[in-house]
C-alpha cells in the first residue's frame, strides 16, 4: 500500500500530464506550478552585513560611509545658547555693534561699595579669564542673558546686602553655623543672588567652589563605578572636572596651603604631609580614576586650614536631595547619598563635615520639574511641600538627617519699582530692546510680569523682539 504522500505525488504528476495533453489539443495554456518568490533575493537590494551596514555603505579610504545618503548628510552642532556673531556680519543698522560697548557704562562690582547706598543700582561684574562664573559656568538662563548683553551685570537688592552680612560673619566662624539655602518662587532671582555671593567672596580673597547646575550630578550624564572601599558609586569624570576648575580659579591661594596630614592615594602611594594643595590637586588631574579620592582629601584639608575662608555654592540645591537617575545592577534608582559627588556635598551641607572658616550656600530651582523640592528638604526649610505630606507619606531618614540645621534666605517675590526701573534702563541703554524705550512700555511689561524678575526680561523685554 502506498503512503499518502506518494499518492499525492502521483496525482500531481498525472494532473500535469493531462493538462499538457489538453493544451496541445485545445491550444490553451498548460497548468503552471506555483512558485514562491518571496525568498529570492530582490535585484538592486544589498544584503545587510554582520555589522548592520550594507555592502554599499562600508567605510572607504577616508573612513566615511560611501552611501549616497550618508555622503550628502552633514552633522550639525546643536548649541544650547546664543553665540555672538562677528562684527563684520552685523551690517544692518538695527545692531549698531560698534557703538554698543561704549554706551553701557556701569560701576564695577566691588566689595567695598556694597552697602545700602547701592541698593537698586546695577553693577558690572569684572571680566577676566579666571572669573569664577567663567570657569565654573552659569545656569542656562543667565548664560543666555549675558550673551545678549554687552557685559555681565546685576542689580543689587536688599536681600543681597543681607546675604553679604551673613558671609562677613561666616568668614570668621565655621561653616556648621552658616549653611544657607536661598528660596523663593520661580524666577525671583535666586541664581543671581547666589552669583553675587560667589563674586563677593572671590573678591574678598575666599577659596570658592561653585556648582551652577547640580542637576547634572544626579541626571546620569557620565560614567560611574562602584567603589567597595567606600561602598558608594564613584563619579570620576565630575570629580576630575571639579579639581581642574578649583585649581584654575583658586591656584594662587592653594599654592600657599600645605597638607597637615599624609593622604593615602591608591596606585600612587602616600602623599606626605607638607605637600602644597596645588600638587595634591594635580595628582587627581593626572589620573582620572583617582579624582574622587583626591577631591575628598582636598576639601578635607581646606576644612582644617584657617588662612582663607571657603565658600561652597550650589545651584539647583534640591537636586542633591532627590533620587537620582543612575541605576544599580538591579536597575533600581540610586539614592543621592550613594553617589560620591552628591554625598560629598550633602556632608558639608548637613554639617557632618565643615570648614573652619566659611559657609555653604545653596539655591533652590524649579526650572527642571524632574527634580522637584523633596518632602524632607521642604519640611526642614519650612516651605510648602510639592508632594503629598501627610503623616503616612514616606520619608527617607537619611535625607532628613542631611537637611537638619539648614537656614532659609527668602528672596522677595517681585522686583520693586526702582529695581525694575534700573533693570529696564540697563537693557535700554545697551540697545538690547528693539522697541523705543518709554514709560508706557516699562509699565506695561512690569504689570504683565507681576514684578517677577525672569518674566520681566523673557516675557516682557525680550518679547518685544519681532521679525
Amino acid at each position: 500500500m502506498l503512503s499518502l504522500s506518494s499518492c499525492c505525488r502521483h496525482a500531481t504528476r498525472s494532473l500535469l500530464a493531462v493538462s499538457e495533453s489538453n493544451a496541445i489539443c485545445t491550444g490553451l495554456p498548460a497548468l503552471s506550478t506555483q512558485v514562491r518568490n518571496y525568498a529570492k533575493a530582490r535585484p538592486g537590494v544589498a544584503k545587510p552585513s554582520s555589522h548592520g551596514f550594507s555592502k554599499a555603505q562600508k567605510k572607504g579610504k577616508g573612513g566615511e560611509l560611501e552611501g549616497t545618503d550618508q555622503a550628502t548628510t552633514t552633522k550639525r552642532k546643536r548649541y544650547t545658547a546664543f553665540l555672538p556673531l562677528p562684527v563684520a556680519q552685523l551690517i544692518h543698522p538695527l545692531f549698531e555693534t560698534d557703538q554698543r560697548n561704549g554706551q553701557l557704562q556701569l560701576q564695577n562690582f566691588h566689595p567695598e561699595i556694597l552697602t545700602d547706598v547701592v541698593i537698586s543700582q546695577a553693577l558690572a561684574f569684572s571680566q577676566n579669564d579666571k572669573d569664577p562664573f567663567r570657569i565654573f559656568g552659569l545656569p542656562r538662563n543667565l548664560l543666555v542673558e549675558y550673551r545678549i548683553l554687552s557685559k555681565p551685570c546685576s542689580v543689587i537688592r536688599g536681600v543681597t546686602i543681607d546675604v553679604i552680612n551673613k558671609l562677613d560673619a561666616a568668614s570668621q566662624e565655621g561653616s556648621a553655623n552658616h549653611r544657607l539655602v536661598v528660596a523663593g518662587p520661580p524666577g525671583c532671582g535666586k541664581s543671581v543672588l547666589l552669583l553675587q555671593a560667589l563674586q563677593y567672596c572671590y573678591m574678598r580673597d575666599w577659596i570658592v567652589l561653585y556648582f551652577p547646575r547640580a542637576i547634572s550630578l544626579v541626571s546620569s550624564t557620565t560614567s560611574y563605578t562602584y567603589d567597595p572601599r567606600t561602598q558608594t558609586y564613584a563619579q570620576p569624570v565630575f570629580a576630575y572636572q571639579t579639581l581642574e576648575r578649583l585649581l584654575t580659579v583658586n591656584g594662587p591661594r592653594l599654592e600657599q596651603l600645605r597638607t597637615q596630614e599624609s593622604v593615602e592615594v591608591e596606585r600612587r602611594g602616600t602623599v606626605p604631609a607638607g605637600t602644597t594643595l596645588t600638587d595634591l590637586v594635580k595628582v587627581g588631574t593626572k589620573e582620572q580614576v583617582l579624582a574622587p579620592t583626591v577631591l575628598a582629601a582636598v576639601l578635607s584639608e581646606l576644612g582644617k586650614q584657617t588662612t582663607f575662608p571657603v565658600l561652597l555654592a550650589i545651584d539647583d540645591f534640591q537636586a542633591i536631595y532627590c533620587k537620582t537617575k543612575y541605576r544599580d545592577p538591579h536597575y533600581s534608582r540610586i539614592q543621592p547619598y550613594h553617589l560620591s559627588m552628591p554625598r560629598l556635598l550633602l556632608e558639608y551641607a548637613s554639617g557632618l563635615k565643615r570648614f573652619a572658616r566659611g559657609a555653604v550656600v545653596g539655591a533652590l530651582s524649579g526650572t527642571d520639574t524632574t527634580f522637584k523640592l523633596p518632602l524632607e528638604l521642604a519640611e526642614a526649610l519650612g516651605l510648602p511641600p510639592t508632594s503629598p505630606s501627610g503623616p503616612y507619606a514616606k520619608r527617607v531618614p537619611e535625607l532628613q538627617d542631611y537637611a537638619k540645621g539648614l537656614s532659609r534666605v527668602s528672596v522677595p517675590d517681585a522686583l520693586t519699582v526702582s529695581e525694575a526701573t534700573e533693570l529696564f534702563d540697563v537693557w535700554a541703554r545697551d540697545r538690547a530692546i528693539p522697541a523705543a524705550p518709554n514709560d508706557e512700555l516699562f509699565l506695561a511689561k512690569y504689570s504683565e510680569s507681576g514684578g517677577n524678575a525672569r518674566d520681566f526680561i523673557w516675557k516682557g523685554l525680550l518679547s518685544t523682539l519681532t521679525l
